[in-house]
């Protein structure tokens, strides 16, 4: 009997599927060539989740490696997102109608979904959207959120044939400029470098601590609202 197909799910860190695992059944570890990868099963059919580190190429490693391991039928990238939109709010669910990134444009499907949700264009680029001014030059061109491996995902999706979505959650606001460097501590493989950050927070502790505890706890309430929706979803 043949495998069938699964929908792979891609995100930067294992951390974004916290609010989705308590909704599948028969998790299990996968041996790939990437940080992080599960099967399991949602709704009773197949999934795949995989984590690889921050950025285009580490996500389109992680959805080119799980296409020569396993029959795919389409490839959503998910995770968290930057508002650039004033509107959207720490947990909200954002659906990409398109990806616009350096390497050109990508249009995304919609999932079928009983929760409202937003969606517009998301803008993927290779860095963390560190400043509301930046944020704001982004919303100009006419993105709604941002965020840094949809390119990736959405190129090797192409390549592939496969159907994309792009479905992430909001963890910082459109006026919000982050007193923490994250671009400085994003290390070559993909990951946050968390002992420079926490020693990073001497220069300036009143700012940058208070910051990473309540990214901390968007990040949590970003990944239940997140894994709640997709929960609901078909792709």
């Amino acid at each position: 009997m043949a495998t069938p197909a699964s929908v792979l799910f891609v995100a930067a860190e294992p951390r974004e599927f916290a609010g989705l695992l308590p909704f599948c059944g028969n998790v299990r570890r996968l041996a790939w060539a990437v940080d992080w990868a599960r099967a399991a099963s949602l709704r009773g059919r197949p999934v795949l989740l995989v984590a690889n580190g921050s950025g285009a190429a580490r996500a389109a490693r992680a959805v080119e490696v799980a296409q020569a391991e396993a029959p795919l039928r389409a490839v959503v990238s998910t995770g968290f997102c930057g508002a650039l939109d004033p509107a959207l709010q720490i947990g909200n669910v954002f659906v990409a109608t398109t990806i616009d990134a350096p390497t050109g444009r990508f249009p995304a499907l919609a999932p079928e979904a009983p929760a409202g949700y937003a969606a517009g264009v998301l803008a993927s680029i290779g860095h963390v959207a560190q400043t509301a001014q930046e944020k704001q030059r982004l919303r100009e061109a006419g993105a709604a959120a941002v965020e840094m491996e949809a390119a990736g995902v959405a190129g090797q999706a192409r390549r592939g044939n496969l159907g994309f979505y792009c479905v992430r959650s909001v963890t910082d606001l459109a006026a919000e400029s982050f007193a923490n460097d994250f671009n400085a501590a994003l290390r070559a493989d993909g990951h946050f470098d968390t002992i420079d950050l926490l020693a990073s927070t001497v220069r300036r502790p009143l700012a940058r601590v208070p910051e990473l505890l309540r990214l901390r706890q968007r990040c949590q309430t970003a990944a239940r609202t997140l894994g709640e929706f997709i929960a609901n979803c078909r792709f």
